[in-house]
């Protein structure tokens, strides 16, 4: 059984029966059958299809947006905007997507034609997380339908409900039966479901430890995988910057989602001649972060997605702190039911230090002084991590520097890093591998298959 708890109340919202094997078999043997009629669907098919599924997602985006935050606590702001983005995306699929698919052509030396044609493979596993439970699935799920693939789902345990609603939206849309099928399940049985034959590859959104689980079995059984794993991003800040804007983004990059966000930033680095303007208005605007009930339109920070979440960033904060980090201010329980916690920010952090390295999935930030570019790329690079990076700055020449040195997936110049549909999205080093979004994140599980026309006569 999997039971949900709302975070802001502590008080249980459903139970779900788990999956046995047969279960798992039956849902498995669905996908299997589905993709052998849905590989050969007529492009307009998938397209319509995926045009319906970006309708209803606006049309119930209320309906969805509550859900979410009843699930996992963000505020409901975030949310609706969450599945406004996810109707986004099946637009842009739908719209900008049949061209991604077309051939290549090259003409041989020896006179002969080639042809690079996009194929489906066959049913993907994705295993994803509660932060952002419609965004990262529909990230996934979009351009599946579009390439000819089918979906299966294991959905975070928190957000069980996100996950059944999602699946009947497809059917919905008028998807068939067995096209995106959501598994109930614990982790348990994942690495049996990578290894059955009938699942031809995998992605997983979720912890470094999680993507090296996922990793090992399916390369112990040759499939690919695409992985976005964990990120402590920096947010750097340099003298030429908007000093009162980028303070604001910076707030944000730190509450949004309730500080759960792999891709915001962490750590900010400030150049030492603005960091002491900078702290004192950063540190003022964090306090004055409106905390309360998440389903408040005017509420910027509210619970974390569970108990035990927030009790693992209480713990950081106290290594942080025997580790020799000075806390500024927050970062402590609320003495209320519920997940609750206010938002914090430490400085004076060793580099080497397990603070300094490790992702603090939650409104706890560092910030740094640097005392000029090359000392701010080295703290931006001195962690495993490289998924985003954000920088401040309006100087052409530092924006080179930093584009070519920041050991990141992504680097965004004056907002706070996100994704973008129409661009690939993913990380290097322990961030992962691979990329979603855009036509690189539809030809991930595609098959390229090289054709040979020899020359004539």
């Amino acid at each position: 059984m999997i039971t949900t708890t709302n975070p802001a109340t502590g008080e249980t919202i459903a139970t779900y029966e788990t999956l046995d094997d047969n279960g798992i078999d039956a849902k498995l043997e669905a996908a299997t059958r589905t993709y052998r009629e849905w590989r050969t669907s007529p492009i307009e098919r998938r397209v319509e299809l995926l045009a319906a599924l970006g309708d209803l997602y606006e049309s119930n985006k209320e309906e969805l947006a509550r859900l979410a935050v009843t699930e996992m606590g963000k505020p409901i702001t975030q949310a609706r905007g969450e599945v406004e983005k996810c109707a986004r995306l099946f637009h842009y699929f739908a719209e900008a997507g049949p061209p991604m698919l077309e051939s290549e052509f090259w003409d041989l030396s020896d006179g002969g034609r080639a042809e690079g044609r996009w194929l489906p493979q066959g049913p993907v596993l994705a295993v994803m997380p509660w932060n952002f439970p419609f965004w990262q699935v529909v990230r996934f799920l979009a351009p599946t339908i579009l390439a000819g693939n089918v979906g299966v789902l294991k959905h975070a345990s928190i957000v069980q409900g996100v996950a059944h609603r999602m699946e009947k939206l497809v059917l919905e849309a008028g998807g068939p039966e067995g096209l995106f099928q959501n598994l109930c399940v614990s982790s348990d049985p994942i690495g049996n479901v990578i290894a059955d034959t009938r699942i031809v590859a995998a992605t997983l959104t979720g912890s470094e430890g999680a993507g090296s689980a996922v990793a090992q079995q399916a390369g112990k059984h040759l499939k690919k995988v695409v992985l976005e794993l964990g990120g402590s991003d920096p947010f750097i800040v340099m003298p030429s910057a908007d000093l009162d804007q980028a303070v604001e983004d910076a707030v944000f990059a730190r509450i949004q989602n309730n500080g759960q966000s792999c891709i915001c930033g962490k750590r900010t680095i400030v150049h030492a001649d603005i960091h002491d303007a900078f702290a004192e208005k950063f540190i003022a605007a964090l306090k004055d972060v409106k905390l309360g009930d998440p389903m408040d339109d005017d509420t910027e920070l509210g619970p974390l997605s569970s108990e035990g979440q927030r009790d693992t960033v209480l713990d950081q904060v106290a290594k942080a702190k025997d580790e020799g980090c000075s806390l500024l201010f927050g970062g402590e329980k609320l003495d209320r039911d519920g997940a609750w916690m206010t938002a914090g920010l430490l400085t004076d952090v060793p580099l080497a230090s397990e603070t300094g390295t490790d992702e603090i999935f939650g409104p706890v930030g560092q910030i740094y002084k640097a005392k000029d570019i090359e000392e701010a790329i080295t703290i931006a690079n001195a962690i495993p991590f490289g998924l985003g990076s954000a920088v401040w700055t309006n100087d052409d020449e530092e924006r080179e520097i930093f584009a070519n040195h920041i050991e990141a997936g992504m680097t965004t110049f004056n907002a706070v890093n996100g994704s973008k549909i129409e661009a690939p999205f993913g990380g290097i080093k322990k961030s992962g591998f691979g990329r979603e979004l855009s036509h690189h994140g539809l030809h991930e599980f595609m098959n390229l298959k090289t054709l040979v026309y020899p020359a004539k006569g």
